[in-house]
C-alpha cells in the first residue's frame, strides 16, 4: 500500500479519505533536517505552507510521486526541480475562492467605512472623537481596479458590481471578449493605476509580478486611493506603500499577505494608522479548509491510483471529458514515440509532431508529453514520466515542434511524429479505429496496419521473392511464433517494409540471423512495455 505524509494540519475530512487508499502518517511541525530523513519512505506527500519542500527535501525523495498542497500558492515547493525528477504537483485553486474573495470584500469595506479603528475607539472611550474623526466613503460609483481576472478576481468583481461600482481589470492571459461577459471593462496597467478608488490584487507571486506596485507605480495612482492585497506577499513594496500613506497620497491599506511571513515586528505595514493588517485570512474559513483538504485528497487518489489530476501544477489539468477523448490518443502516442525511438540510430535532435483531423481540435499537450515519454524512456536510464519529459528533452537539446493542420485525405484523425537524429530521419504516422483502437498507418510513408503493442519485427528489404518466407522459416526453427503480417512496399522490386508482432521477444542471435539474411537490409526489434 502507498505510504502518504502529511506534514501541516489539513482538515481531517482530507486525511480520513486518504487513510482509506493509504497507509498515511501524520507528523506536523517537522525540522528540515527531520523531514528529509524519513521522506524517501513515502510514495506522496500533503502539505499547506509551513512545510518547505526544498530542492534537498526532494533530493532525498526517492519514492516520492506527488506533492498535494491544500491551498492555492505552491511558492513552499520547489516546483522546477520537483518537474525534474518526475515528481507531480497539485493543488487546490477553487477550493478556497470564495474565502479570499469574502475577506478581500470584508476588507474593502472595512477601509471604506473605518471599521477597525471605530471598534478601537470605542473600546477606548472616544466616541465623540471617532463619529467626528471616521467619517468613511461609499463604494457606490466608485472605481474598483482588479489586478489578476482569475478565479478569486472575478469572484471580487462580481461582489463589487452588486456594490454598483465601476470594475476595471488588468490580466494579460485575459481576453477582451471574457472580460466583457464578465461587465469588466479590460485596460492596461497604467490605465487601471490612473483611474481606480480601489486597487485589489490577485495575481501569483513570480518573478514577473515581484514588486508590481512600488514607488513609481504609487506616483500615478489618484491621490486617496487605498489598496487592499490578499494574493501574495512581494507584489508591492511594503516600503513603499508605507511612505505613501504617511505621506497622505495613499487613504489606507488592507494587506493579509506579506513579503516575510510572519512579518517582522518592524514591518513597516504593522505601524500604520491606516493600515489594516491580517494574519493570511485568506482561506481561513471552516468550509475553505474542508474543501481544500479533500480535493487536494482526491486528486493524491487519483493519481496514485493511475488517473490524471483536476488541478495539477507542473502539467496540463484534464478534466473527465477531455481525458475521456484524449486518453487513448496519450496511449497511441506514447507507443508512437517508443517505436521511433527502437527503430532510429543516432542522438535525438529533434522531435516534430503534427495533428491532423479532428485531432488538431482537441487538447494536446498531453499527447506530446506522451509521445516525449515514449520516446526517451527507452533510450536513459533515468525515470521519464509525463510530468518531466518535456524538461527532460529540453535539457538534453531536443528541439519540439508542434503543428496542427485540418483532416487527412484518408483519416478522421492523424498523430504524425517525426523524429531526427544525427544519422538520419524516421516518421511513423498513428490513428485511431473507433475513436478507441490505436493503429500505427504509415512507416516512412509505407502503408501498413499495425496494432502497436507486444513484441514486433520490423525490417525494411528490396522487394522480391522469397524474403518474407525466409524470415518466417527462421522464425520458425527457432519457436518464434507469427501473429500477424503486414507489407507496405514503393512497388515491385522496390523498396519494402515488413512488421511482424511475435507473441514473443526474439533473442539477439536470432536477430543477427536475420539481419545476415540475403535482401534484408535493416531489421530491428521493436517491444512495447
Amino acid at each position: 500500500m502507498p505510504k502518504v505524509l502529511v506534514s501541516d494540519p489539513i482538515a481531517k475530512e482530507g486525511i480520513d479519505l486518504l487513510q482509506k487508499h493509504f497507509d498515511v502518517d501524520v507528523k506536523i511541525g517537522l525540522e528540515k533536517d527531520q523531514l528529509i530523513a524519513i521522506i524517501g519512505d513515502y510514495d506522496a506527500l500533503a502539505v499547506r505552507s509551513e512545510t518547505k519542500v526544498t530542492a534537498d527535501v526532494l533530493e532525498a525523495a526517492k519514492k516520492l510521486k506527488i506533492i498535494g498542497r491544500a491551498g492555492v500558492g505552491v511558492d513552499n515547493i520547489d516546483v522546477p526541480v520537483a518537474t525534474q525528477k518526475g515528481i507531480l504537483v497539485v493543488n487546490s485553486p477553487s477550493g478556497n475562492t470564495l474565502a479570499a474573495a469574502e475577506l478581500t470584500m470584508a476588507l474593502i469595506l472595512s477601509l471604506a467605512r473605518n471599521i477597525p479603528q471605530g471598534h478601537a475607539m470605542l473600546r477606548a472611550g472616544e466616541w465623540k472623537a471617532a463619529r467626528k474623526q471616521l467619517v468613511g466613503n461609499e463604494l457606490y460609483g466608485k472605481t474598483l481596479g482588479v489586478f489578476g481576472l482569475g478565479k478569486i478576481g472575478t469572484a471580487v468583481a462580481k461582489r463589487c458590481q452588486s456594490f454598483e461600482m465601476t470594475v476595471i481589470g488588468h490580466d494579460p492571459f485575459v481576453s477582451e471578449e471574457y472580460a466583457q461577459k464578465l461587465g469588466i471593462e479590460l485596460v492596461d496597467f497604467e490605465t487601471l493605476l490612473k483611474r481606480s478608488d480601489f486597487i485589489t490584487l490577485h495575481v501569483p507571486a513570480t518573478k514577473d509580478t515581484k514588486g508590481s506596485i512600488g514607488a513609481d507605480e504609487i506616483a500615478k495612482m489618484k491621490d486617496g486611493v487605498r489598496i487592499i492585497n490578499v494574493a501574495r506577499g512581494g507584489i508591492v513594496d511594503e516600503e513603499a506603500v508605507a511612505a505613501a500613506v504617511e505621506a497622505g497620497k495613499v487613504a489606507g491599506i488592507a494587506f493579509d499577505v506579506y513579503s516575510t511571513e510572519p512579518p517582522a515586528p518592524d514591518n513597516p505595514l504593522l505601524k500604520l494608522d491606516k493600515a489594516i493588517t491580517t494574519p493570511h485570512l485568506g482561506a481561513s474559513t471552516e468550509e475553505a479548509q474542508i474543501n481544500v483538504a479533500v480535493d487536494v485528497a482526491e486528486q493524491m487518489v487519483d493519481v496514485l491510483g493511475g488517473k490524471p489530476a483536476r488541478s495539477a501544477v507542473n502539467m496540463p489539468a484534464m478534466s473527465t471529458e477531455t481525458l475521456s477523448a484524449v486518453g487513448p490518443f496519450m496511449t497511441l502516442g506514447e507507443r508512437m514515440g517508443a517505436m521511433a525511438a527502437q527503430l532510429n540510430e543516432g542522438a535525438v535532435n529533434a522531435i516534430e509532431i503534427m495533428y491532423c483531423g479532428d485531432l488538431s481540435n482537441m487538447e494536446t499537450r498531453p499527447v506530446t508529453r506522451s509521445v516525449l515519454r515514449g520516446l526517451l524512456q527507452p533510450i536513459l536510464t533515468e525515470s521519464v514520466n509525463l510530468v518531466n519529459a518535456p524538461v527532460i528533452a529540453e535539457s538534453r537539446g531536443i528541439r519540439i515542434t508542434e503543428s496542427k493542420s485540418g483532416a487527412p485525405e484518408d483519416y478522421a484523425n492523424l498523430l504524425v511524429v517525426k523524429v531526427k537524429t544525427d544519422k538520419g530521419e524516421m516518421m511513423i504516422e498513428g490513428t485511431l479505429f473507433g475513436n478507441k483502437e490505436a493503429r500505427i498507418a504509415r512507416i516512412d510513408g509505407y502503408q501498413v496496419d499495425i496494432v502497436p503493442e507486444g513484441a514486433m519485427l520490423v525490417t525494411t528489404h528490396i522487394d522480391k521473392p522469397g524474403i518474407i518466407g525466409r524470415v518466417g522459416t527462421l522464425l520458425g526453427n527457432h519457436n518464434v511464433n507469427i501473429a500477424g503480417m503486414h507489407v507496405g512496399r514503393a512497388g515491385i522490386h522496390k523498396n519494402a517494409v515488413m512488421v511482424l508482432n511475435v507473441d514473443d521477444a526474439i533473442a539477439d542471435d536470432v536477430m543477427k540471423e536475420i539481419r545476415a539474411l540475403d535482401g534484408i537490409e535493416t531489421a530491428k526489434l521493436v517491444q512495447f512495455g
